[in-house]
């Protein structure tokens, strides 16, 4: 009873997940920056080790430390995800998050292989074992700039979608056009309608593999107009992500301190970060009086 009512006690000690919250999610404090560095150093030790271990013809005896390190750091990644969610103020919201959802993968790799002992099961096991390289994605959580991108694709979301189904439609119509322009040439490689999207898609993007290309007159005019409007379109999306990023930078610059006049702040954000005042001060009465 008493292992139980002390565990009971810790699930339930605000003090201890307060202090856990500063740790782990911030990074103003001695001790969260030294949790940070020690996290983005297990994480680009445990990416490289899964590109090590692609490598052919790699020594036996490296195979023994390879598999220790990599519980290691499946044991480490285990605890800093569970620990995130018992001091995390919204646990379910943290585990639905992207974050959190790359946190878990960071950790799956293991216990999957553990599940399928068996001998047959060995190339299943290998290719979750390439989840580990999610674990990349975790050195987000250390980039303001990195949220920034995050949210500027998120406001763009809507723009981008509806820029790709103009793209899908637009390569269906030209394949479907080239189909009927150098299907019927004897031996052409534009024999059916996906094979004159697929050369659509790699020609508008300006990748030209070469393993489809027209023969007839009109077939490479229209070619050429492809690459053309290809090298038009292709900017358009980084245009929408950096006028969204643009837009969250004028609002940020636009939010100023009334004490320290520091700018940069987020949107949500109530008190001045450098300085700690209201960035919402109340109005004196010489305003309030204008207002009426």
């Amino acid at each position: 009873m008493k292992l139980k009512e002390r565990i009971q006690r810790i699930l339930h000690d605000e003090k201890l997940k307060r202090k856990l919250y500063v740790i782990i999610f911030e990074s103003d404090t001695p001790a969260g920056k030294l949790f940070d560095v020690i996290l983005i150093g297990c994480i680009l030790v445990s990416v490289l080790l899964v590109i090590i271990e692609s490598l052919q013809g790699l020594p036996s005896y490296l195979t023994t430390p390879f598999v220790v390190l990599e519980y290691l750091f499946t044991a480490f990644f285990t605890f800093e995800y569970l620990t995130r969610i018992y001091c995390s103020p919204h646990p379910r919201k943290y585990v639905l998050s992207f974050f959190g959802i790359v946190d878990l993968l960071a950790t799956l790799p293991l216990y999957i292989g553990l599940l399928f002992p068996g001998a047959r099961y060995l190339l299943i096991i290998r290719a979750f074992r390439l989840i580990r390289v999610f674990r990349v994605f975790k050195l987000f959580n250390f980039l303001n700039e990195g949220e920034r991108l995050l949210t500027a694709l998120r406001e763009s979301s809507k723009k981008i979608a509806v820029f790709f189904l103009f793209v899908v439609i637009l390569v269906t119509s030209i394949g479907t056009l080239m189909y009927m322009i150098e299907g019927t040439h004897p031996g052409s490689q534009f024999n059916n309608i996906p094979n004159s999207i697929y050369w659509a898609i790699v020609t508008m993007t300006t990748v030209g593999y070469g393993d489809i290309t027209p023969v007839t007159g009109f077939g490479k005019f229209l070619s050429a107009c492809v690459m053309l409007i290809g090298y038009t379109i292709i900017a358009v999306p980084t245009g929408i992500v950096s006028a969204s990023m643009m837009k969250d930078y004028k609002r940020r610059r636009d939010k100023e301190c009334p004490n320290c006049h520091r700018s940069d702040h987020e949107d949500n954000a109530e008190f001045c970060k450098y300085c700690g005042s209201s960035l919402n001060p109340p109005e004196t009465k010489d305003e309030v009086k204008e207002d009426t």
